[in-house]
């Protein structure tokens, strides 16, 4: 081995110049417009010249590019590589062992749910040790109003696509006068500000009686909502409160796949 390949090995065998100009790639994600070399290099903490050089190879390249004033912005390849990591994202294929790990965490029933035509579909299930009677497998629809899943739901998504099904529950209870929250369109924006603000849906008893379920919220990289990740359990042991362990871990389990779909890696315009 030569010095001046030695020089460049770092570490357990990685290649320190292109670290060095990886930082300087990275320094893009903090910009949403065109950037000037000194503020690139300020982000990359690089003296501005050492910037340059790594800048024109990156455009050599496609990764960069620099428009008539001499700003710099990502590249054609930049994107192409960006595109291409996104359409190996698979949220259905990644929550799976997430739920096995959730489950064995918590030591409950897991589930995870997307939208689908009629409402939020579960489309995985996991039983506990002490599995809980409900009627609910891969292939369930879940209400908006009554269970925390749908709650994750009717907070997040476009209220476009949950407006008619949710008016279809208010009446549907009023029907069956069922006396329990929500129960009107002011119940309903109240329950949306609270999942919002605590991050977690929550049930207790509110669907199947004895019952109680918590679910969070997964993004992706645009911030739309994905799927809900559940949890739920039989109302002497299940602790449904939104600041309890059972739900830190929901939420963070649902985190952690957000941050797996490039939820937070672009800034806010």
């Amino acid at each position: 081995m030569t010095s001046d390949t030695s020089t460049e090995l770092r570490g357990a065998g990685g290649v320190q110049a292109l670290e060095t100009g990886l930082s300087v790639l990275d320094a893009f994600a903090g910009f949403v417009r065109p950037a000037m070399l000194k503020d690139i290099a300020h982000a990359a903490s690089m003296h501005p010249a050492k910037a340059h050089r790594y800048l024109v190879s990156f455009i050599k390249f496609g990764y960069v590019e620099q428009d008539a004033h001499g700003r710099y912005s990502l590249g054609r390849n930049a994107l192409r590589m960006g595109l291409a990591g996104l359409a190996q994202v698979d949220a259905i294929r990644l929550v799976t062992p997430l739920l096995d790990e959730l489950s064995i965490t918590v030591g409950e029933t897991v589930l995870a749910a997307v939208w689908g035509n009629r409402g939020p579909t579960v489309v995985q299930w996991r039983d506990s040790p002490h599995p809980v009677t409900v009627n609910v497998r891969p292939g369930s629809v879940m209400p908006l109003l009554a269970s925390a899943t749908g709650r994750v739901f009717a907070a997040f998504l476009d209220p476009a696509l949950t407006a008619s099904l949710i008016a279809d529950e208010l009446k549907e209870r009023k029907a069956a006068r069922l006396k329990r929250f929500p129960d009107t369109a002011k119940d309903v924006k109240e329950l949306v500000r609270t999942v919002r603000d605590s991050h977690v849906g929550v049930v207790v008893g509110d669907l199947v009686p004895g019952i109680n379920s918590v679910s969070a919220p997964v993004f992706d990289h645009d911030g739309r909502l994905v799927l809900a990740i559940t949890a739920l359990g039989n109302d002497a042991v299940f602790d449904a409160d939104p600041a309890g362990p059972i739900a830190d871990a929901v939420r963070q389990a649902a985190r952690t796949l957000s941050d797996r779909l490039g939820h937070g890696v672009l800034p806010d315009a």
